[in-house]
């Protein structure tokens, strides 16, 4: 029985994910490592920043001559500052839990600072309270389980027990790690790509998660 739903912040509740990567890819080309929005999104979309400058650091074989995220955070909420809205259809899926009385997280590789931005951007924040848990707050980050098991311990519920739903495959690996029923949701990774990670479902919309946790 599902008793709980956890969600990723950038991609899932706000529509943040465009920027960030067009930000990461422009910095980590600045950096050495020659880098796409495309391939931004396949190699670290859903990671913590902090691990990306290292598997940056060690393709290059050098540390960083400046600091990447510092610069990063600051560039992102620069942007996002102005248009940063929720993802379409969140707010009547976070409704429905709340009227429902299943209690609802987030889980994100996010910075607690720019969790918090998003969400009170956004308007999302009143929904989670304490409840939002960064990858800054466990030794390991997204494909690993401990942020997931973080966020259950939190709201007291077995992961075996939590729905999560997420749009990054290393998010996605992280969650069924952690024993959690995993929602994809395709925005910039697709179906195929959310799947081969393991999803149990995949969904385009987030008027098609409801029905999958028998609300609506």
């Amino acid at each position: 029985m599902i008793k709980a739903v956890v969600f990723d912040c950038d991609g899932v509740l706000v529509d943040s994910e465009r920027i960030n990567n067009e930000v990461f890819a422009r910095l980590a080309t600045r950096a050495g490592v020659p880098t796409t929005f495309e391939q931004s999104v396949a190699r670290h979309m859903g990671r913590s920043t902090v691990e990306c400058v290292a598997e940056l650091a060690a393709e290059l074989g050098r540390p960083l001559d400046f600091d990447l995220p510092t610069e990063y955070e600051h560039e992102v909420l620069a942007r996002q500052h102005e248009g940063l809205v929720a993802v379409d259809g969140v707010r009547d899926l976070l409704d429905l839990l709340r009227a429902a009385g299943v209690p609802v997280c987030v889980a994100s590789s996010g910075t607690p600072r720019e969790i918090a931005f998003r969400l009170g951007r956004t308007g999302l924040d009143g929904y989670f309270g304490e409840h939002c848990y960064s990858a800054s707050m466990v030794s390991r980050g997204k494909p690993e389980p401990d942020l997931f098991l973080l966020a259950a311990a939190g709201i007291g519920v077995d992961p075996a027990a939590c729905v999560l739903i997420e749009d990054s495959p290393y998010g996605v690996r992280g969650g069924r790690a952690a024993g959690m029923t995993v929602v994809g949701y395709a925005a910039l990774a697709s179906p195929e790509v959310l799947r081969g990670a393991g999803a149990d479902h995949v969904v385009a919309a987030m008027a098609q998660v409801p029905p999958l946790l028998g609300l609506g």
